[in-house]
């Protein structure tokens, strides 16, 4: 199925423009619509023997900041984890920009608990106060024990939190 518009043609800076938006849509699903993160207790958000939770922003001087992720499973499991990583804007506009986005593959053993991914990500100085502010959200899904992958659990955010440049 192809969409065509009925009347004209759209210039190409029209077509330019929908590109990121499709993607980023695609990306990151119901994302455009998460509302502030709430409290989460990690028992309600277990699922089939896993949890995910995202850490703080942890400042690693200069530019690059620790958007860690902490994760825990009972017994063997696969967990698939998609990340995406922002810096928090203030104003009327409220667009929050988009730093990247990850995915992590964790493989869990019948003698593992928990471990922590450090994704590294380095962040652009985008204010010229020379901080920054900045969250991540995560959404994971489970290999269960037929080989089938669970459903998607909802997108859950870090705090958000300042980083300083240039030290």
């Amino acid at each position: 199925m192809s969409i065509t518009p009925t009347t004209g043609i759209r210039s190409t800076r029209a077509r330019i423009a929908l590109v990121p938006l499709l993607s980023l849509g695609l990306l990151g699903g119901s994302v455009a619509f998460a509302g502030p993160a709430q409290a989460h207790d990690d028992r309600r958000d277990d699922r089939h023997g896993c949890t995910v939770k995202p850490l703080d922003p942890k400042d690693l001087r200069g530019k690059w900041v620790d958007f860690g992720i902490k994760v825990k499973c009972d017994g063997k499991k696969t967990v698939h984890i998609r990340q995406l990583r922002y810096e928090d804007e203030k104003g009327p506009r409220r667009t929050d920009d988009f730093l990247g986005s990850s995915h992590f593959y964790e493989e869990f053993d019948k003698k593992d608990d928990a471990r922590i991914i450090h994704s590294v990500d380095k962040v652009r100085n985008l204010d010229k106060r020379g901080a920054e502010e900045v969250y991540h959200m995560v959404s994971y899904r489970v290999k269960k024990d037929n080989g089938h992958w669970s459903d998607w659990s909802e997108w859950k955010k870090s705090d958000v939190v300042e980083v300083t440049r240039g030290r």
